[in-house]
Order: structure tokens, then C-alpha cells, then sequence
């Protein structure tokens, strides 16, 4: 065996362990998701305020879907881009809100857009529900059932 000649059994596993390293690597890079929508800049320059109307808005852009939101006062449009890396949590690193809103008789009075640097929170709903389901556990339930439990009755004894 001459120096500096490796066998081809040395050679495959050399390739085996670059190869899962690579892998490895790949499996450690970051994934994008996107969600939602937002309609083109060439269709939210043309909304005149105090002129367009919900219904021609609808004809134009479109309602919000699924994503958005649609309130009596205003239409909301978001789109937002997700990262996901490894075993860390999700972390939104794009996120954008077109904010249309309506006066009284449902004519357009402002277009506004919101992005994750302005640190705005929109307020989508502001109905709250609070649960009114109280925890309880197996050992309160049992607490509280001791005073009502007749051992007689449970024992087949005469009333």
C-alpha cells in the first residue's frame, strides 16, 4: 500500500460523515412560513377617502378573508412571515396590518398601514368573554361531598 493512497472503504465513509454533516447543517437552517394577505400597493393607492365605499371596495380589492378582519368601522387586512428554527419557538419577523376604516354611512374615511416596527397593537375586537368554568379538582370535589354522603344509605341499611 503505497503513502497517501486511502482505501475506497476509508474514501465512502469520509463521504458518509460529509455528507450527514451537511444534513445536519440543513436541518439546523431556518424555515419561512407566510400567512394572510394583503391587497398590491396599486390597488390600496387608488381608494380615495371620502369617496370609495364598502361596496366599491369589494369590487376593487375584495373583502378581507379568513386572515383579516371585518368590523362595522373598518377592514382588516394582515399578512405576517413567520421563522421557525430548530427547537426555538416560532418568531414573527414580518408582520403587516392595512387598516381601512368606514364612517357612519360606509364611506371610506382612511387607509392606514401598520407594520412590526411601528409596535402598534390594533384592537381587532373589543368584546371580551370571560370563562365561567372554575377549576376544580378531584380532591376539592371530594371535600366538599363529605357532609352530603349517607353511609346507611350507601351500606343497604333501613331508612
Amino acid at each position: 500500500m503505497a503513502i497517501g493512497h486511502i482505501s475506497p472503504i476509508w474514501q465512502r465513509a469520509r463521504l458518509g460523515m460529509a455528507a450527514l454533516a451537511m444534513c445536519g447543517m440543513a436541518a439546523c437552517s431556518a424555515t419561512y412560513n407566510i400567512h394572510g394577505y394583503i391587497p398590491p400597493e396599486e390597488e390600496l393607492e387608488v381608494i380615495l377617502p371620502g369617496v370609495d365605499t364598502r361596496e366599491s371596495l369589494q369590487s376593487s380589492v375584495g373583502q378581507p378573508a379568513a386572515t383579516g378582519v371585518i368590523r362595522e368601522d373598518a377592514w382588516f387586512y394582515t399578512d405576517y412571515r413567520i421563522r421557525n428554527f430548530a427547537y426555538r419557538a416560532p418568531e414573527i419577523v414580518e408582520r403587516n396590518i392595512v387598516a381601512i376604516s368606514f364612517d357612519d354611512d360606509g364611506v371610506v374615511q382612511n387607509v392606514e398601514r401598520f407594520g412590526l416596527e411601528d409596535g402598534q397593537v390594533v384592537q381587532l375586537s373589543r368584546r371580551v368573554t370571560e370563562s365561567s368554568i372554575q377549576e376544580v379538582t378531584v380532591l376539592s370535589q371530594i371535600l366538599q361531598s363529605f357532609g352530603r354522603i349517607d353511609v346507611a344509605n350507601i351500606l343497604g341499611g333501613d331508612n
